[in-house]
């Protein structure tokens, strides 16, 4: 792990976070700061180097698409990755956590480009919005790695926590500025999205590039 010259408190920031992966099972990665940077397309919230993971079944596939998923919005509770277990990435300190947002329907299709629309009104109204349920742990040297989507009153930790790299933390749900299931990554210099610096990351084998299914155990 490198180290950059920036100090919060006692510790330095690391220039790249090493984590384990947050999951078991399949998951295939998408906006991964392997294939572009800024990862989502903007720099703000220090989202620079987040990364999504969606899970899939088997077949390496979400919720089977037909006619119907192209028009109207879907329960997330048909994507079969809905509430799957999300676990720590890294050893730390629960530091902030949100677990009161409803699950909202997932968008593919028409209705997608409809919830598109609007998601400069969702950036607008802060990070909450954007994140929905998340939970963020600090590291020992003083970063800060958030979790967000999370499924609504899934989360198993409290503030002020420690937990281990593969505790459980909470199911994967739909919450935030989400359109199916899935699990948001990013590492920051500070528990205050607002102020924090974005960190890199990286995992056991690298960063995986979008399209990659990771299979975790």
């Amino acid at each position: 792990m490198g180290w950059s010259r920036t100090w919060l408190g006692a510790a330095p920031v690391p220039i790249t976070l090493n984590l384990a992966y947050p999951f078991n099972g399949r998951w295939l990665t998408q906006n991964s700061p392997a294939n572009r940077v800024p990862s989502h397309g903007t720099t703000l919230y220090a989202s620079t180097f987040a990364i999504d993971f969606v899970p899939v079944d088997d077949s390496g596939r979400t919720a089977p698409l037909t006619l119907a998923s192209l028009v109207y919005p879907e329960p997330a509770a048909r994507f079969p990755g809905f509430g799957r277990s999300v676990l720590a990435p890294v050893d730390g300190i629960i530091v902030a956590l949100h677990d009161s947002e409803p699950d909202h329907a997932a968008f593919r299709g028409l209705p997608s480009i409809r919830y598109a629309l609007t998601q400069a009104r969702r950036a607008a109204a802060g990070w909450l919005a954007l994140a929905g349920n998340h939970v963020m742990i600090r590291t020992h040297n003083g970063s800060v790695v958030a979790l967000c989507h999370l499924q609504h009153h899934s989360v198993r930790v409290r503030t002020g926590q420690r937990v281990d790299a593969g505790q459980l933390l909470a199911g994967c749900g739909n919450t935030g500025n989400s359109t199916e299931p899935h699990l948001h990554l990013q590492a920051i210099s500070g528990v205050d999205v607002m102020s924090a610096s974005a960190l890199s990351i990286t995992f056991p084998g690298g960063l995986p590039r979008n399209g990659t299914i990771i299979d975790a155990q």
